[in-house]
Order: structure tokens, then C-alpha cells, then sequence
């Protein structure tokens, strides 16, 4: 069986292009997470405040990032598709996150075969009102868990999203290489 993680490479021209593996399904209040060991997906836990994801949401193979996670990307789609979803995505954006005192910033990506995001390159072409709504899921998903103090740190641009995947893959080369 392939690991979604350690099998798959990062991107077939990384980080221009980069492969994002979905746990979460846009809509959902399920948070699934890989699990490496399995492998497979398996139910986290259940958001414990009322609201769903913005958009699918995963991880980017071969990239270990500050928190001690495979690298967070959310991917901008109009329907969500499933766990364990292989879509082929541009990074962005960068969205900068604290999470309980560590570095967990997210990838924002567009699906590379969705003629509906042709038009976002960068940041400034995601509209405001797409990006506040990000933020606010972000902002209040842990609410209602005990204990759980998130910080979104605001946006950055593209060049940012793929120097971020670069440190990532570094990290994960030092780590498991």
C-alpha cells in the first residue's frame, strides 16, 4: 500500500505545482488526519464548535513543517471531493498561523485542473471576502476546545506559500531522509 505521506513526492514541479492529499472535506465538521502508520485516514475528532471547512483541507507529501505536522495546505474548491483525495494544485498564498505557541501556517492552493481558479495566480486575486471567512474558520474552530489558543498571523503572497514549501521539504529531509 503507498503512504500519501512518505511515497508520494511533494509536487510534480515543486512548489510552482505540488500535490495536496485531502483529510477534510469542504462543508465538513469532520477533521480527519493521515495516518502515517496505518496508513490511512481516520476521524480525529469532530469540530467541537458549529462550523464547517471553508474549503478541502490536508497536507503536502514530503514536507515537515514547524509544529511537528506535515505541512498544512487548503485548496480552494467548488465542491469538496474525499479523504484521501490526490488533487494537483498551484500554491497561492501563505497564511501565517499560531497554534497553541507553534508555527502552523497553512498553504492556500487552487486545483491545477479546475478552469475556475485559472484567474487566482497570488494573493491579491483571492477576493477579500473569501480570505476574511478563512481567517474567521481558522480563528474560531478550537473555541469550544478546552484548553486550544489559535492565532491567525495574517497573509502572504505566493513567493511566500512556495519559500514556505521549500523550508518544508528541507525539514523533511532532515527529518526522515
Amino acid at each position: 500500500m503507498v503512504n500519501l505521506w512518505t511515497d508520494l513526492e511533494t509536487g510534480p514541479d515543486a512548489p510552482e505545482t505540488i500535490h495536496a492529499v485531502v483529510e477534510c472535506l469542504k462543508g465538513d465538521r469532520n477533521k480527519y488526519e493521515y495516518d502515517k502508520d496505518i496508513p490511512g485516514m481516520v476521524l480525529d475528532r469532530v469540530l467541537h464548535s458549529n462550523v464547517h471547512y471553508p474549503h478541502d483541507y490536508g497536507f503536502i507529501p514530503q514536507c515537515y513543517y514547524d509544529d511537528g505536522d506535515p505541512f498544512d495546505v487548503l485548496v480552494l474548491v467548488e465542491d469538496g471531493t474525499f479523504p484521501g483525495c490526490v488533487i494537483e494544485v498551484r500554491p497561492v498564498a501563505l497564511m501565517g498561523m499560531d497554534d497553541d505557541g507553534e508555527q502552523d501556517d497553512k498553504v492556500i492552493a487552487v486545483p491545477v485542473e479546475d478552469p475556475r481558479f485559472d484567474h487566482i495566480e497570488d494573493l491579491e486575486d483571492i477576493p477579500q471576502q473569501e480570505r476574511d471567512e478563512i481567517t474567521e474558520f481558522f480563528e474560531t474552530y478550537k473555541n469550544l476546545e478546552a484548553g486550544k489558543e489559535v492565532e491567525t498571523l495574517g497573509w502572504e503572497d505566493k513567493q511566500a506559500a512556495h519559500d514556505a514549501i521549500e523550508h518544508a521539504q528541507e525539514l523533511y529531509e532532515e527529518q526522515f531522509g
